[in-house]
């Protein structure tokens, strides 16, 4: 919450600043525009507020010079009476605001935050097309919260063991992706990925999908036909929604599993098979041991490692990266300009619990970039919506605008928000943020 105050006039500028800072704001102060100049650039995270009449350079030559820096940093002019033409000329020309002396301190602190608000908004727009260009299309499991690093390191060390693994996490959390992704990182890479939701297939087709059948092995069976077991051979078989096979059928993977081979239907000859089985679940399949509806020799045989995809809400600081790379993909599918944020949709970012996870979030980034998505209202009693929740979210809110714009440095963003030293670090634990991720990189 920056402001450059810039006054020739010593002691206005001093009772302006002193004014700002007991609001909150965090302000640098400028004698002149000379000096002003040689320290705001494009990347400045706050707001310009420059007196008019001013020696050597005046506040409208100031306003000028920013402008070709960045034509989006709001710019608020202070003039005299008889500047108040020229300081509407200005605002023509894209000048954010300006207040004619003598002004109440209200009228200041309220043009300030309402131009800091839009610089906010400027900023974050701009951030969401950067990560929109870096990130790769390819690009698996985005994110740098400490659980998402963690997944990737994980991934990395079991990739190329050759094991089976049992993926768990909520839907759309992206067990398909974790798949992939071990898949392309182990030296089966070039060889198929084959991929079977065993909830989506029916109960009298599933085995031959999975097995393959001679012809005439049931009534329809034209031809013979390689299952999907066998045709991953060499590769990657993908079992997702394994809870829900049936018992019967999951006494037939065990099988596949401890022996490394099928029978097809239709025949007494058994195929050898060279796979790696990745299975995912979105339910907790220990459980479903515990209630007698998943076999436990199948489970301890799935368990050899064991992966958790944490839900998006348990990583809240990762939906600005992802929602900026879908939204950038989106915007090139449909060839079309990606919209800027409103306060609204960012608000809704920041505050949905997304209990569709990433998949839910990519479909919304879909719908902005068409111009179809609204921040619903919230309701109470749904999610993240009673007023306590509603507190937290916009504390947290508030606490990571101030560490942006504030580059992560503790002692500015304490004086910013006007709170001690423990009550910040209270805060940032029980909201899950982390400091250091606000730091320029290399820092």
């Amino acid at each position: 919450m920056d402001v450059a105050f810039i006054d020739d006039d010593e002691t206005l500028r001093a009772a302006n600043v002193q004014a700002l800072m007991l609001a909150g704001f965090t302000v640098t102060a400028y004698p002149s525009a000379v000096e002003a100049l040689e320290e705001i650039d494009a990347a400045f995270p706050g707001v310009v507020v420059t007196d008019v009449r001013m020696p050597r350079i005046d506040g409208l030559e100031l306003f000028r010079r920013l402008r070709r820096r960045d034509e989006e940093l709001p710019v608020i002019l202070i003039t005299g009476h008889g500047d108040i033409g020229m300081a509407v000329e200005a605002m023509r020309e894209g000048a954010y605001d300006f207040i004619a002396k003598p002004y109440a301190l209200d009228r200041l602190l309220v043009a300030v935050r309402h131009a800091l608000d839009k610089r906010r908004l400027v900023l974050e727009n701009r951030s969401l097309r950067r990560r929109a260009e870096a990130a790769s299309p390819g690009e698996p499991l985005i994110g740098e919260t400490p659980a998402m690093q963690r997944l990737r390191q994980t991934l990395r060390q079991i990739a190329d063991a050759d094991i089976d693994v049992l993926v768990e996490g909520e839907t759309g959390s992206g067990k398909e992706v974790v798949a992939q992704t071990l898949h392309r990182w182990s030296a089966r890479a070039s060889r198929p990925f084959v991929a079977v939701n065993c909830g989506a297939l029916p109960e009298n087709v599933i085995e031959s999908e999975l097995f393959g059948h001679d012809a005439g092995a049931f009534t329809g069976a034209l031809k013979k036909r390689v299952g999907r077991v066998e045709h991953a051979s060499g590769g990657t078989l993908f079992l997702d929604e394994i809870e829900a096979m049936s018992p019967a059928l999951q006494v037939k993977m065990l099988r596949v599993l401890e022996a490394r081979e099928i029978t097809p239907l239709g025949t007494n000859e058994v195929r050898r098979v060279d796979i790696r089985v990745i299975a995912a679940s979105k339910a907790d399949l220990a459980e479903l041991v515990r209630q007698g509806s998943f076999r436990e020799d199948l489970y301890y045989r799935l368990h050899v490692a064991f992966v958790r995809i944490p839900p998006l809400r348990e990583r809240r600081e990762d939906v600005p990266l992802l929602f900026g790379h879908f939204l950038g993909r989106a915007a090139k599918r449909f060839r079309r300009e990606p919209p800027l944020l409103d306060a609204a949709v960012r608000r809704h970012l920041d505050t949905h619990d997304w209990p569709g996870n990433v998949r839910e979030l990519a479909h919304y980034a879909e719908r902005f970039a068409l111009g179809l998505a609204s921040a619903p209202a919230p309701v109470a009693g749904e999610g993240g919506a009673t007023l306590p929740e509603r507190v937290d979210a916009f504390e947290a809110m508030q606490i990571r605008d101030t560490l942006a714009a504030c580059q992560g440095d503790i002692q500015a963003t304490l004086r910013a928000l006007g709170i001690p030293r423990k009550t910040l670090y209270d805060k940032l634990k029980r909201h899950g943020i982390d400091q250091s991720r606000f730091r320029p990189a290399g820092d």
